[in-house]
Parts: C-alpha cells; structure tokens; sequence
C-alpha cells in the first residue's frame, strides 16, 4: 500500500528555496551589530532612511499593478510604512533626513528594481512586496524590540516602523497572505520566476546591509 503525498503549497516551496538567501541578509555584519547593541544610534537611522527609499518606490506601483486582481489581496493599507518611517526619521534626525542619510548607491538599484518591477510585472511585484512586509511581521518584530531598548524608542517616539495597529493579529494575517500566495493563478514557470526574483530581492537587501556597514566599528 502506498501512501499518498501531500504537494507543498506555494508559500512554502518558496519559503523553502530561499531559506539560504534569507539567512544570508539575517547574518550581516551591520544586522549582527544592531542585534548586539553595538551599532550607532546614527546607523539605525540611516538604515531606517534606506528602507524609506525602498518603501516609497514599493508602495507606489503603477495603476496597472495595484489594479491587477491577482496583486490587490496583498494590498493591505494596514501594511503601510512609509509614513511611519518618516515619522521616525523627524524624531531621530530631523525635517532634513534625506540630506543626512541619502540614498545609497545599493539602495539606488534596489529602488530602480522596485520601480521596475512595480510598473509591469504583477508576479515580480508581489515578490518584493512578500520579501519586505512578512520580514516585517516576522523578525522585523524582534528588531524592533532590540531596537527599543538600544536606543530608547517607543511607538510615540523613533519607533513606529515596526507597529501595525490596523493588522489585527499578526500570526492569524501572515496565515492570510500566505493563502492568497497559494490562491493565486501563477502558473508553474510564473511560480519559478518569483521564487528567483525573492532571491533577487534578498540580494539587494544584502548590499543595502553592506553599504551601511560603513557604521560598524
């Protein structure tokens, strides 16, 4: 008698296929320095700039992207964060943030590949947009309490980034997210191309972690 095999949903073969490229970007020397509390109040707002640079390229899309029904399930206003790292960024380095902390040159071409991405590739925007927010809600969660403690922030104050208030449930909506990634109607190559694209993401987010290096003693 045989027993029959379960096919593994798609949110977990691409979870799966970069694990690796994942670990790599946690294991930075920069991330290494911030989870240890030796990195400069100074790096964490220019790594919080970076990431603004990123998220405004993110959360505008073209028309055709945010208007594209497989796209708009992982819409949620709720995820949202550039306003929040702005908000920060005034606390923690003034009205005049983008001229203290610009945009890098890794954090230049991950923001072109956002935008390109963004404007015409629905599978290849949902990538970055996966990459980005389930490491928020994941451990973008412990970052932020580190974060917290190391340089003295709250939700009021330096530390919105990490908060979402209209999410509900942080578990019960990473759940949610995944399914529409299963849900979706991608084929088999569609499915190949964003897994590497994940990986292309991870990438970029990894020389945005080098460049910022620049911090570390």
């Amino acid at each position: 008698m045989t027993t029959a095999q379960t096919e593994a949903t798609f949110s977990t073969v691409l979870r799966e296929r970069t694990a690796d490229d994942h670990r790599g970007a946690e294991t930075s020397r920069f991330m290494s320095a911030l989870l240890d509390g030796s990195l400069p109040a100074e790096g964490y707002a220019d790594m919080l700039a970076q990431h603004a640079y990123a998220y405004a390229a993110l959360e505008s899309p073209s028309a055709a992207i945010a208007e594209d029904p497989v796209v708009q399930p992982f819409l949620h206003p709720g995820l949202l964060r550039t306003a929040a790292l702005e908000a920060d960024l005034e606390d923690l380095a003034g009205a005049d943030w983008r001229s203290t902390y610009p945009a890098s040159p890794a954090t230049e071409r991950y923001v072109a590949r956002l935008r390109e991405v963004g404007s015409d590739w629905p599978g290849g925007y949902v990538a970055h947009h996966y990459t980005r927010y389930l490491g928020d809600l994941s451990g973008g969660q412990y970052i932020g309490r580190v974060a917290y403690r190391t340089y003295d922030l709250s939700p009021e104050h330096g530390g919105r980034f990490p908060v979402f208030e209209g999410l509900g449930d942080l578990r019960e909506f990473k759940d949610a997210y995944r399914a529409s990634l299963d849900a979706a109607p991608w084929d088999t190559e569609e499915q190949v191309r964003i897994v590497e694209e994940i990986r292309e993401a991870y990438r970029l987010n990894g020389d945005v972690f080098t460049d910022l290096e620049r911090h570390v003693a």
